[in-house]
C-alpha cells in the first residue's frame, strides 16, 4: 500500500483539497485498495476544525464530499507515509524543520508540482484570503498535479496497476 501525506500551513484549504481529490482519482480508477491518504498541516492554527467554506463548497461543487478536521504534522506521518506532498515552499521548509528537529529522515518530500511537467510556478497558491475563483484555481492546479503524480508512480516509482 502506498501512503500518501498532502501538507499545507493550516490544513484547512488546499490540503483537504488535494487529499479528497486524490482520494476521487484513486477511487474512480479502482485503486483505492492500493492507497491510503490524508492531509495536515505544519501549523496548530486550526487543529480539529472542519476545512474553510470555500474548500468544502469548492469541492462539493465537482461532486466530492469532505469531512476532514485539521490537524498537524507528527511524527508517525513521518515514520508511516511513503510521499509527503507540501504545497509551497514555506510549507516544506517547515516539514524539513520538524523532521530535523525530530532527529528524523524521510526519502519522499515534494512539491507538490514538482510532478507536474508544465507547471509555471512550484507552488500552489494559498487561496485563503482570496474569492471562489482562487479555491477553483487551487482546484484545477490539484487536479492536474495529482494526476501527473499518479502517472510518475504508474511509470515505476511503484507498481500498482
Amino acid at each position: 500500500m502506498i501512503k500518501v501525506l498532502f501538507v499545507c500551513l493550516g490544513n484547512i484549504c488546499r490540503s483537504p483539497l488535494a487529499e479528497a481529490i486524490f482520494n476521487k482519482k484513486v477511487k474512480q480508477y479502482g485503486l483505492a485498495h492500493r492507497f491510503k491518504s490524508d492531509s495536515c498541516g505544519t501549523s496548530d492554527f486550526h487543529i480539529g476544525e472542519l476545512p474553510d467554506d470555500r474548500t468544502i463548497a469548492c469541492a462539493n461543487g465537482h461532486g466530492i464530499l469532505i469531512n476532514h478536521r485539521a490537524r498537524q504534522i507528527n511524527r508517525i506521518d513521518v515514520r508511516e507515509f511513503d510521499y509527503l506532498l507540501v504545497m509551497d515552499y514555506s510549507n516544506k521548509k517547515n516539514v524539513e524543520e520538524f523532521i530535523q528537529r525530530n532527529g528524523m529522515s524521510h526519502e519522499h518530500l515534494h512539491l507538490m508540482r514538482e510532478f507536474q511537467e508544465d507547471a509555471e510556478s512550484m507552488e500552489v497558491p494559498d487561496p485563503y484570503y482570496g474569492g471562489m475563483e482562487a479555491f477553483e484555481r487551487v482546484y484545477e492546479i490539484l487536479d492536474d498535479a495529482i494526476d501527473q503524480f499518479l502517472q510518475v508512480l504508474k511509470e515505476g516509482k511503484h507498481e500498482f496497476v
